[in-house]
């Protein structure tokens, strides 16, 4: 179920553009200005002055709140972000017996080229499923609806990922958008070596392998790794967090641009997450990527992420900047999820679980996902799905109440940082 909009009319010319090749670029008739008629000046007659009634104030109507269009995602954000990926509309359903089960419903977010956007939920939210329609990877039963536009460079003409051929999405696949999965063990064949990862992947996208053993040798020291130790062993001879590393170098060893990290730390001690999360925030800046980096620890990534976006039963609820969301958060779930954060000084009293379970995908309420559980829920709330709303530079939250969710679910949001 989308969410409703202000303007029904989509982006210009988004549904109807063509998949260019990644490696086409865009050309620009210069010759093609714009020109102003110098002449055509508006003037202005001093003698005319305007007066004001001082008893006629302007008045502003508090209830008439700002709504956002998720069209229009790319201002809303922050009005200088240049997108790599659009996500608009889309949603994973599967088709089951009796009835369809949505696992992502009518999603809509920009990915800005050059940082890291922490997506945030609780297991089964749809985390996973995001990650993988943006590769247009979601296995069969899954159908999935809706626009996801990568944009190789600045100014480009966008590739629609769902309209790709096999062939044009193998390439777009590791060479341009690339994956972490979770559980690094299992990503690996135990029968080969790490070497032997790197080499497979190298001639399965007709790389130079000697040139890219070169750069996978750079990787694996730039994560702090001993090369050689580490591509003549087998995954099961590696610790948690080494296997983990050799994974994040085998999804760069082809130079994508953009990294999706599903939950790359979860298996791990909390010490080693911290070092990942640092040799991350390294390797983010010298190779010049762009991640998304999913977790169900909001604590984890807050301090990692540029933005925030909080997922809850499919669909968005919370999207901006990470200091924002974190210490001046507009959506009940949000609140609640930080509220639950356990810290050091907090007495065991102020760490409140959140009462009621996420819904069944095959039985997702009308309305607001989050209603059946939220203390500010209305009748409205359980009609109508809430449209976003503008709450502060570049953070918007889809929530009628956002105005009371810091009275109804109080929290402190130091502790977070603190975790």
């Amino acid at each position: 179920m989308s969410r409703p909009t202000d303007d029904p009319v989509s982006e210009a010319g988004a549904g109807s553009a063509s998949v260019p090749d990644p490696s086409a670029e865009t050309t620009t008739d210069p010759s093609a200005e714009t020109t102003t008629d110098p002449s055509a000046e508006t003037t202005t007659d001093p003698s005319a002055e305007t007066t004001t009634d001082p008893s006629a104030e302007t008045t502003t109507d508090p209830s008439a709140e700002t709504t956002t269009d998720p069209s229009a995602e790319t201002t809303t954000d922050r009005d200088d972000a240049d997108p790599i990926i659009e996500v608009r509309d889309v949603s994973v359903t599967y088709d089951l017996e009796h009835r369809d089960a949505m696992v992502l419903d009518g999603v809509d977010i920009d990915l800005h080229r050059g940082e890291i956007l922490g997506v945030v939920g609780e297991s089964g939210s749809g985390k996973s499923m995001l990650a993988n329609a943006m590769m247009d990877a979601v296995e069969e039963p899954g159908i999935t609806t809706g626009e996801i536009r990568y944009y190789p460079e600045p100014g480009a003409e966008p590739v629609n990922v769902l309209d790709l051929s096999d062939e044009r999405l193998r390439a777009l696949r590791w060479e341009e958008i690339s994956m972490v999965f979770q559980g690094a063990l299992s990503s690996f064949n135990p029968t080969m070596t790490i070497r032997g990862h790197f080499e497979e992947t190298l001639e399965a996208h007709d790389y130079d392998v000697e040139a890219g053993m070169e750069r996978a040798r750079q990787l694996l020291a730039d994560l702090y790794l001993d090369p050689d130790r580490v591509l003549d062993a087998y995954a099961h001879e590696l610790s948690g967090g080494m296997s983990q590393r050799a994974l994040i170098a085998l999804s760069l060893v082809l130079e994508p641009q953009v990294l999706l990290m599903d939950e790359p730390t979860a298996a791990l001690d909390l010490l080693m997450q911290r070092s990942i999360l640092s040799l991350l925030d390294d390797i983010q800046e010298k190779y010049d990527l762009t991640i998304l980096f999913i977790t169900h620890d909001l604590p984890l990534v807050a301090g990692l992420a540029d933005r925030l976006a909080i997922l809850y039963a499919f669909e968005l609820a919370e999207v901006g900047p990470s200091d924002q969301v974190v210490r001046d958060s507009a959506h009940p779930y949000t609140r609640a999820l930080l509220k639950a954060v356990p810290t050091l000084d907090a007495p065991l009293s102020t760490m409140r679980p959140i009462d009621g379970t996420a819904p069944n995908p095959a039985h997702v309420p009308d309305g607001c996902h989050y209603a059946p559980r939220c203390p500010l829920a209305t009748q409205e709330c359980h009609q109508s799905p809430p449209p976003w709303f503008e709450v502060g530079d570049g953070h918007r939250t889809a929530c009628y109440h956002h105005e009371q969710a810091a009275d109804a679910v109080p929290m402190d949001a130091e502790g977070v940082f603190e975790s």
